[in-house]
This record gives structure tokens, C-alpha cells and sequence, in this order.
């Protein structure tokens, strides 16, 4: 296989990884919101949904690693804590979104069923899958991509080619704002968690080396962020197009609404189901994902995988029965926290490795986190407990008062060590 039809088949294989179903729902609902702000609203969605995500598969290829080794400079232990983390939220929040879209897109406008039977249902089916591994869901996984991909340039080709009015909104912060919706994809914790099947999908070939497979990860990387946000800048505008017309309150109802508008009853209904399937795949790659990493801390264990997988559909019941913009709520806090330290770290990965050593990257997540620990404190109503000086740093009303902080860090860190060397000559 030559190079540039394996950098294709890669860039399709990186648009499907980080194009969940879930993350349908966000753009238009953002377009929606800021109206004619859409262009600054966009640019800040690809930040965080499509820049950071596709640097976190460079970062892989760099590192030729697992999810640990993204931390492991810091120090083992915390390597591994912050995997655990990072899987715990995957379970306990991605994951049953996946049932809760599914049951406001194919399920309650059709069915008369509640939301926690339906997410008994749905996380039952999911762990039969997890258990047993089925192939069935790598074959559909082939099929479903394309058809939603097509669905959706249908739908933002007739839309914006019918719809021309667009009201004027008064967003304070359209960037910083895409930046904050671009967090509940959770992509950038995608590109970190299973990332590393793509470079070592290449190791195993055995056919290119190191530089050939880190080449053709990068130029399939942007290949693939391109697409992403073609697609999140096409949504955005036609839910800023349509925002006069539409008169419901949720993510759901708007994606819906959309597709009625352009494809007709029949045509919402397809997109629904194909939805609802992708959704069961993200799912139950999530389980199975979470359940591998803890099989494998703890001594290899067939039981300890189980146990894991039940607990996370359990999970998945629990939290999956709450409607979507439930969800997205009460991931905003532990987001603030982990997503503001994944960046980093990506961004510590990508930079050659003679500028980012132990102390560099100890000292630049620190800061990362103890920036970040206001913000977290403002989303569960705990803004009294802040310093008031905390409030005076640059982009903290933006929710990004951690980025000025880690980016001076980084420098004085460098400076540090350029003086240490130069002393040591």
C-alpha cells in the first residue's frame, strides 16, 4: 500500500474516531446562540473540538506510546491517576450521553417509553457487546461515518441554500465560548485515550518508519481536522441561519428540527437511527476501552474486566436517563479541571523533547491546575471562596484564566533552564 492511500485511509479512520454522534448536537445548538457571532463562535469550537484533538495524534506519534506515557514526565504515579481520571469521566459522562441523545433523537418521538427503562435497555445491550466483543459493531462502524457525513452535507448544503436570514445576536465572548462548547466533545480526551490504536495500527505493519509514520499521521491529521471543521463550521452557520425559525430549547430538538427542515420526516428519521447506532458504538467502545485499562493495571484480570464493565453500565444507566443538556451541565466542572490539563499536556508532547523536560513539565501542569481549580470552584457555586485577585488575571471571566498563567510558566521555565546550562559550561 503506498503512502498517500495509507494517509487517506488514516485521515477517514481519524474522522470517524473523533466524530461522535454526540458531538451532532453541539454546533448547531452554538450557532444558534451567537447568530451572526458564528464565525468567531466556529473558530473557537475548532480550537479545542479539532486543533487540540489532532495534536494529541501527532503527540502519539511522537511519543509511540499509550494514554500514560502523555503524563508520565511528571512522574509515574500520576501518569496513572490521571488515566484513571481520565476513564472515570469517560464512563460516567460521555458514555450515558450517548443513551440519553439516543432517546431524545430515535426513541421519545417515536416510543412511549421512559428514559431510565429505555437506559436499562440500551447499557444492558451495551454490556452483552462489551462481554462477548462482537464484530458486528467494527462492520457497522465501516457504513456508518459516510452515511452520517452524507446526511449531514445534505443538510447543510439545502439549508444554507434556502435559508439566507440571520439575526444579529449581542455574544459577549463568541470565541471563548466555542473554545468552552468545544470541551463537551471531549475529543481532545479521545485523541489521548485511544489515539494510540492509529500509531500502533502503523507499528504493526512494520512497513514505514518512524519519521515515514509520523509524516503520514500528520498529514492525515490535518486531512482529517479539515473535514471536522468543514462539517462543525457548516453546522454552526445553519444553526445560526435558522435561529429565527426555531422555537424549541434543547440540542436535540434543534438537530431534529434541521433535518426535518431540509431532508423531510423520512430523511430526520434515517439520520435518528443512524445516530442512535453510532451512539451504541461510541458506547460501548468507551466500556470496553475503560475495562481493557483497569484489566491490565490490575495483574491482567478477565474478573477485574467484568466487574469494570458492569459498574460503567450501571453508570451509564444512572447518569444516561438525565436528558442531554442535564448531562453537558454536570460535566462542566470536572471539565474545567481535566480538560485545561489535557491541553497541556498535548501541547508538552507535540514541542521537541529537548525544550520539555521533568521539571518544565511538572512545573507548567502545576500551574495548569491551580489556575484551573477557580474555575471549577465558580461552576459549582463556590465563587466566594475565590481570591479577588484571581479574578484580575487576564481571560478568567472567559473561563481561560489557566492559559496566560501556563504559557509564562513555560517561558520562565526556559529561561531557567537555558541559564542552568549555560552555568554548567
Amino acid at each position: 500500500m503506498n503512502h498517500t492511500k495509507q494517509t487517506l485511509i488514516t485521515a477517514f479512520a481519524l474522522f470517524s474516531l473523533f466524530f461522535g454522534a454526540g458531538n451532532l448536537i453541539l454546533p448547531p445548538f452554538l450557532g444558534f446562540q451567537s447568530g451572526s457571532n458564528w464565525v468567531w463562535v466556529a473558530l473557537g469550537f475548532a480550537v479545542s473540538a479539532v486543533v487540540i484533538p489532532i495534536l494529541a495524534i501527532y503527540g502519539h506519534a511522537r511519543l509511540q506510546g499509550n494514554l500514560t506515557d502523555f503524563a508520565k514526565k511528571i512522574s509515574p504515579g500520576a501518569a496513572v491517576v490521571y488515566a484513571i481520571i481520565i476513564y472515570a469521566i469517560s464512563a460516567s459522562l460521555p458514555s450515558p450521553r450517548t443513551a440519553s441523545v439516543t432517546y431524545e433523537m430515535a426513541i421519545a418521538p417515536y416510543f412511549e417509553i421512559s428514559s431510565l427503562w429505555f437506559s436499562t435497555i440500551y447499557f444492558c445491550l451495551v454490556l452483552l457487546f462489551v462481554l462477548n466483543r462482537s464484530k458486528l459493531l467494527t462492520l457497522i462502524g465501516k457504513f456508518l461515518t459516510p452515511l452520517i457525513i452524507l446526511l449531514l452535507l445534505l443538510i447543510v448544503g439545502i439549508g444554507v441554500a434556502t435559508e439566507t436570514e440571520m439575526i444579529a445576536t449581542a455574544t459577549s465572548s463568541p470565541f471563548s465560548m466555542g473554545v468552552l462548547e468545544g470541551y463537551q466533545t471531549f475529543d481532545a480526551i479521545g485523541g489521548v485515550v485511544v489515539g494510540g490504536v492509529i500509531v500502533v495500527s502503523f507499528a504493526l505493519q512494520g512497513k514505514h518508519t518512524y519519521e515515514e509514520r509520523k509524516r503520514m499521521i500528520g498529514k492525515a491529521g490535518l486531512l482529517a481536522g479539515v473535514g471536522l471543521f468543514v462539517i462543525y463550521a457548516g453546522l454552526i452557520a445553519l444553526g445560526a441561519l435558522y435561529a429565527s425559525a426555531f422555537d424549541g430549547s434543547t440540542r436535540t430538538e434543534l438537530l431534529t428540527f434541521l433535518s426535518i427542515e431540509t431532508l423531510g420526516t423520512f430523511g430526520a428519521a434515517f439520520l435518528a437511527v443512524l445516530v442512535a447506532l453510532a451512539c451504541f458504538t461510541t458506547a460501548v467502545g468507551i466500556v470496553t476501552g475503560t475495562a481493557d485499562f483497569l484489566k491490565g493495571l490490575l495483574g491482567d484480570s478477565h474478573t477485574v474486566f467484568i466487574v469494570t464493565a458492569i459498574v460503567a453500565c450501571v453508570l451509564g444507566v444512572a447518569v444516561g436517563q438525565f436528558n442531554v443538556g442535564y448531562i453537558i451541565d454536570i460535566a462542566v466542572p470536572a471539565l474545567m479541571i481535566i480538560y485545561p490539563l489535557t491541553i497541556i499536556l498535548i501541547l508538552l508532547n507535540v514541542l521537541p523533547e529537548r525544550i520539555t523536560t521533568k521539571g518544565v513539565f511538572r512545573a507548567v501542569v502545576f500551574v495548569t491546575i491551580l489556575f484551573s481549580i477557580p474555575e471549577f470552584l465558580s461552576t459549582i457555586l463556590l465563587a466566594e471562596s475565590i481570591p479577588g485577585w484571581f479574578q484580575n488575571i487576564p481571560l478568567y471571566s472567559q473561563n481561560l484564566g489557566w492559559l496566560l498563567p501556563a504559557v509564562f510558566t513555560f517561558v520562565v521555565a526556559q529561561l531557567l533552564r537555558k541559564n542552568r546550562r549555560e552555568a554548567s559550561k
